[in-house]
């Protein structure tokens, strides 16, 4: 299962890269294995303000539907539109071409509520 090393992971198995105060942020390759095909996803508009760990987006699978939250607080200045046409991306290719929404992060600090790649690691250890 591949986990990014550089990025920070949620509990609820988000992803997000930051970048020059710009959070890219996703599901994780656990998270997407987990939903199965995804057939639908619901995208939030730009310009939203978020906070840490408020929902998102939600997605639809062949087993099951899930809220997708953000790992940290901003003002959504991209979203993944190619996902509206094929939700699928997500499961080819969740760390690249499927990333779900880019954020201007307004609370740096916050990364300190997330996991490393190593700390995500022994979470997914501790749940399966």
């Amino acid at each position: 299962m591949e986990i990014i090393d550089y990025f920070l992971y949620s509990k609820e198995h988000e992803w997000v890269s930051l970048e020059d105060g710009i959070a890219t942020i996703g599901i994780s390759e656990y998270a997407q294995a987990a939903l199965g095909d995804i057939t639908f996803i619901e995208l939030p508009s730009i310009d939203d303000e978020i906070d840490q760990f408020e929902q998102i987006a939600s997605v639809e699978s062949v087993k099951a539907a899930s809220d997708i939250f953000s790992p940290m607080s901003g003002k959504i200045v991209d979203i993944n539109g190619s996902l509206e046409n094929d939700p699928g991306l997500i499961n080819k290719s969740c760390y690249e071409k499927g990333w779900i929404i880019k954020i201007e992060i307004s609370e740096k600090d916050e990364k300190s509520n997330l996991m490393t790649a190593e700390e995500y690691r022994n979470f997914l250890n501790s749940v399966r």
